[in-house]
């Protein structure tokens, strides 16, 4: 009888101590973790681009890229978080032109001729409209069918001096994407 006593009354201990619950106590979420991502990781033309080489080309970290394609055109924009200007297009789209038909249908009126870049190429700089500052291209008939641009568009508040020093760098930025990887 006293075994049955002592079961009882640690049976009795046993219920009373997990009858109450202790509150849950808040924890704080979690600090956001910013996490770089590559430009390449928005795939298409975005694949050819690279923030650290467009920064050392251009002069700006970008760290935002978009990509879309329509048909045989792939375009990348990038900029940097959430500003609008500056932005950075590239465009690549397939093409059956030669380098005469090039010269003659694409190039820009008033453009500057590159040498060493693709089959042809050119730059320009164009001028300021409203808010939109300088805009900065370079086109150029790369290897293997290839139609491609670059396009640097500057804040309103850019001179276009400055814009046309960019055009050299967005020339070897150029120079360094392989067009064929699309």
């Amino acid at each position: 009888m006293r075994g049955r006593m002592v079961g009882a009354g640690v049976t009795v201990l046993l219920v009373t101590g997990c009858g109450a619950q202790a509150e849950p106590v808040a924890v704080p979420p979690p600090a956001p973790v910013a996490v770089e991502v590559a430009a390449a990781s928005s795939g298409g033309a975005c694949r050819l681009l690279d923030f650290g080489v467009i920064e050392q080309h251009a002069g700006v970290r970008f760290d935002v890229a978009a990509a879309s394609a329509t048909g045989d055109s792939h375009t990348c924009v990038v900029r940097a978080g959430r500003a609008t200007l500056p932005e950075l297009t590239l465009t690549v789209t397939e093409t059956s032109i030669d380098a005469a038909t090039f010269a003659s249908d694409v190039v820009p009126e008033k453009a500057a001729k590159v040498s060493g870049l693709g089959q042809r190429a050119y730059r320009r700089t164009t001028s300021a409209k409203g808010a939109l500052g300088p805009v900065v291209e370079v086109g150029w008939l790369a290897a293997e069918g290839r139609l491609a641009t670059l396009r640097y568009a500057t804040p309103g508040d850019a001179g276009k001096a400055e814009a046309e020093k960019l055009t050299t760098a967005l020339v070897a930025l150029a120079g360094q994407l392989d067009t064929r990887a699309i």
